[in-house]
C-alpha cells in the first residue's frame, strides 16, 4: 500500500510539468506526461536504430518495423544494430523502471538521441509510434525533453463487419497498420451474418448470407463473392501481434446464422416465426456442427484462430427460447474453454432472464445495447467487460437508425468509457472493466457502399477513440477544435492514405500534351486516386469508331469508362457494383471538356461546365412483413476516382485525352 502512494505522488509530481511548457508534442493520441527541455534535436537522414543486447530478440520486430516506416514515410534509411547508442540514434531497451504502469507503457527521452524504454515490446513498440508522429508534426527537428506514457485502458478496439460486406485481406492488413499507428489494440473480425428478409422478398431462401472462412469440414459453406483461406488469415493475425495488435475472430451463433441453415436448412429452427437465420437449439445435429466447426478454427496444434479468443455470438435471439438460449450460451462458453481459448459472447442476457445457469467466470462480454446488457449488470455477474454501446460507438451506413458517421466532438467533449447511456455510468477502476470498442455494420447488404466509404467514415471515429482510451479525457487541454485539426492533417499510417488524399491540384498529365490511346496501350501517372471531396478534369475526343466499355481510367480500387455498353455514357465501376451516368451521350470526333467531382454521398458529371447529372439520392422501400413496418435502403453512388493508369492494355479507350488535373475540393 505504501508503494502504491508513493506512486500516485510521483504520478502527481511529474504531471505537473506536463503543460507547464507552451510546445506538448501533438500526438494521437496524446501523451500521459511531458517535461519539455530547451533545445531541438534533428535526427540525420541515414542513421542507426540501436538495441540493447540484452533485449536483442525481443525487440527485433519492433526495430524492423521502425526502420520500414521510417522509409516510407520519410525516406530516412536507418540501419538496426545492437550495442550503446550514441549521438543522433534512436535507442531500443528493455528495463523495469517504469512496470507499474503496465506492459503497454513506454519512457521516451529526446536530448543528443532518443531513447525509447519500456517493461516490455509491446510499450517499446507503441513508443516507435509516437516517434514517428512526432517526426510527422515536427519536421524541423524533434523538441528535446522526457515523455512517460500508458494507457488509461487496457482494451481499445474497433469491430468490423465483413460478413454482410466482404472486405479484401489487403484492407485487413492495413487497417491492423491503420489501428497500430494510433495504438488501438484490438480488431474484432465478424465472419459470418445475413442481410434483412424484408430486402429480399421477404424470402429466407433469396436472403443473402456469407461465412468468410475457407472450411474443410463442410465444404461449400463458404461464400463465394469474397473469403479468406486460413493459411491467409493465420498470416494476417500473426502479422497483427508484430504491430500490437489482437484479432477476435467471431462466429456468431446462434442467431444471425443464415449462411449455416442455407448450407444446411435441417439446421435451422422449426418455428418458423423464428426466422431462417436462427438454428434450432433443440437438434442435436446444430451441436455436432457447431462442436466441428469452432473445433476446425480453434483447436489442433496450429489453429487457425492464432490468438488467445473466440467470439461466439449469442445475440438477439427470440426471447421465447430464453431458458434454452442460456443452455446454448453455456454449453459453448464450456466448449471453447475446452478447445484453449477464452470466449466472448454479446451480452443478451439481462434480457434473456432464466434459472439456467450460464458460468461467466473468465468470460468477455461486448456490453453492447443497455436493454440487453449492460455495463454494470456485467461487472456484477462477473464478466471482463468492454464497452460497445450501440447509442454511442455502432456505425452503420446510410441508414436511418444508429450513425452514420459517430458524433466525435461528443465523444471527445462528453463521452466516458464507462458510459452506456446518460446517466448510465459505472464507478471507474474497476479490474473487470477492460475498455471500449466501436463497430462498423453492413446492414443494407447491396446498397453500394465501398471498403474506402467505410473507412471514410471509420477512420475519423478511430482516432476520437485512440485518445479517448488512451490518453483519457483531455479536452481542459486541448480543445476539440485543435484535436479535430490535428486529426485532419494526420496521416493515416505508414504506407497507407485509403482516403486517396493528394497534395494540391496535380497535373496529372503534362499541360497541353495530348495522348493518343489505341485501345491497347495504357499511361501510367504518378497519382493512384484521389478521394473525397474531389474534382477530376480531362479534355477527350474518341475516335469514330469508339470502343465499347473502353476502359478511359483505372485505380486500385475502381475503373471509369466510357461508351457503356455501346451508348456513348460514361459509368465506373468499383466493390463490385456498376453506376452509369444515363444523362449524357460523349460524340465521337470532336473535343469535349469533362469534369467528374465526388465526395462521400455521390458523384457528379459536367460537360462544359454545366451540371448534366448527379448519382446521389436513389432510395428503394420495402415492406417488413414481420413488424410490419416500412423499411428504406439508401444507394450510395460513390466513387474514388481512379488515376493510376489512363488506358488499358486490353480493353482500353480509343481516341486522344490531353489536360487531366486533379485536386480536392
Amino acid at each position: 500500500m505504501k508503494n502504491y502512494f508513493v506512486l500516485l505522488f510521483c504520478m502527481f509530481a511529474f504531471s505537473l510539468h506536463v503543460y507547464s511548457d507552451d510546445y506538448v508534442p501533438q500526438v494521437i493520441p496524446a501523451l500521459q506526461q511531458w517535461e519539455c527541455s530547451n533545445g531541438k534535436l534533428k535526427l540525420p537522414e541515414r542513421g542507426r536504430i540501436v538495441i540493447d543486447p540484452s533485449a536483442a530478440g525481443r525487440l527485433a520486430d519492433a526495430a524492423a518495423i521502425l526502420s520500414d516506416d521510417m522509409d516510407e514515410m520519410f525516406g530516412m534509411k536507418y540501419e538496426i544494430v545492437e550495442g550503446k547508442a550514441g549521438k543522433g540514434d534512436i535507442l531500443l531497451s528493455l528495463g523495469d523502471k517504469d512496470a507499474a504502469y503496465g506492459t503497454e507503457s513506454y519512457r521516451m527521452r529526446i536530448e543528443n538521441n532518443v531513447a525509447i524504454t519500456a517493461s516490455d515490446p509491446k510499450g517499446a513498440f507503441w513508443g516507435t509510434r509516437t516517434l514517428l508522429q512526432m517526426l510527422y508534426n515536427q519536421p524541423d527537428g524533434l523538441r528535446k525533453g522526457e515523455a512517460l506514457d500508458y494507457p488509461s485502458y487496457g482494451r481499445r478496439g474497433f469491430m468490423l463487419d465483413v460478413a454482410r460486406k466482404f472486405f479484401s485481406m489487403d484492407y485487413l492488413r492495413q487497417y491492423v497498420k491503420i489501428m497500430s499507428f494510433y495504438k488501438m489494440n484490438v480488431l474484432q473480425v465478424h465472419l459470418n451474418d445475413n442481410g434483412s428478409v424484408e430486402f429480399f422478398d421477404n424470402d429466407w431462401d433469396k436472403t443473402y448470407a456469407a461465412f468468410r472462412l475457407e472450411c474443410e469440414s463442410f465444404p461449400g459453406l463458404t461464400a463465394k463473392d469474397g473469403s479468406y483461406t486460413k493459411d491467409e488469415f493465420r498470416d494476417f493475425q500473426k502479422m497483427a501481434l508484430r504491430y500490437g495488435i489482437e484479432i477476435v475472430p467471431e462466429i456468431d451463433v446462434p442467431a444471425h446464422s443464415l449462411a449455416f441453415t442455407h448450407y444446411n436448412p435441417r439446421l435451422a429452427a422449426d418455428k418458423k416465426e423464428y426466422g431462417m437465420d436462427h438454428l434450432d437449439l433443440y437438434k442435436k445435429e446444430v451441436y455436432e456442427f457447431l462442436d466441428t466447426l469452432f473445433a476446425e478454427y480453434a483447436g489442433g496444434e496450429d489453429p487457425v484462430f492464432v490468438g488467445p479468443y473466440v467470439h461466439i455470438g449469442t445475440d438477439e435471439y427470440n426471447l421465447k427460447e430464453a431458458e434454452q438460449f442460456r443452455y446454448f450460451t453455456n454449453y459453448y462458453l464450456d466448449y471453447i474453454k475446452k478447445l484453449g481459448k477464452t470466449p466472448i459472447i454479446w451480452g443478451s442476457l439481462k434480457k434473456m432472464k432464466g434459472t439456467t445457469p450460464v458460468d461467466v467466470k473468465d468470460c468477455y462480454v461486448n456490453a453492447w445495447n443497455y436493454h440487453w446488457l449492460d455495463v454494470e449488470m456485467a461487472l456484477n455477474e462477473g464478466y471482463k467487460v468492454m464497452n460497445m454501446c450501440d447509442v454511442y460507438l455502432y456505425i452503420v451506413p446510410s441508414v436511418n437508425y444508429y450513425h452514420d458517421f459517430l458524433d466525435t466532438k461528443m465523444l471527445y467533449e462528453e463521452w466516458e468509457p464507462e458510459w452506456m447511456n446518460r446517466g448510465n455510468k459505472v464507478a471507474a477502476g474497476n479490474k473487470n472493466f477492460l475498455g471500449a470498442m466501436f463497430a462498423e455494420w453492413n446492414d443494407r447488404v447491396g446498397n453500394g457502399i465501398t471498403q474506402q466509404d467505410v473507412h471514410y467514415r471509420t477512420f475519423p471515429a478511430l482516432q476520437v477513440m485512440s485518445d479517448k482510451l488512451w490518453r483519457g479525457t483531455n479536452v481542459k487541454n486541448v480543445p476539440f477544435a485543435e484535436f479535430d485539426a490535428l486529426c485532419k492533417r494526420m496521416p493515416e499510417a505508414p504506407g497507407v492514405n485509403l482516403l486517396a488524399k493528394v497534395k494540391g491540384n496535380v497535373n496529372v498529365t503534362p499541360a497541353d500534351s495530348v495522348l493518343t490511346l489505341d485501345g491497347s496501350n495504357m499511361i501510367s501517372t504518378d497519382v493512384a486516386e484521389i478521394g473525397y471531396p474531389y474534382g477530376v478534369e480531362f479534355e477527350i475526343c474518341p475516335d469514330e469508331k469508339q470502343a465499347i466499355g473502353g476502359v478511359l481510367f483505372k485505380g486500385p480500387h475502381s475503373v471509369f469508362v466510357s461508351n457503356w455498353n455501346n451508348t456513348g455514357k460514361f459509368a465506373f465501376s468499383r466493390d463490385g457494383y456498376e453506376f452509369v451516368f444515363h444523362n449524357y451521350k460523349l460524340p465521337a470526333g470532336q473535343w469535349t471538356k469533362v469534369r467528374v467531382e465526388g465526395d462521400y454521398k455521390g458523384t457528379s458529371l459536367y460537360i462544359g461546365g454545366k451540371l448534366v447529372e448527379r448519382l446521389e439520392g436513389r432510395v428503394r422501400e420495402v415492406y417488413n412483413y414481420v413488424q410490419k413496418t416500412k423499411n428504406w435502403i439508401w444507394y450510395q453512388e460513390t466513387l474514388i476516382f481512379p488515376l493510376q493508369t489512363i488506358g488499358d492494355g486490353l480493353l482500353g479507350f480509343k481516341g486522344k485525352i490531353r489536360n487531366v488535373t486533379a485536386g480536392h475540393r
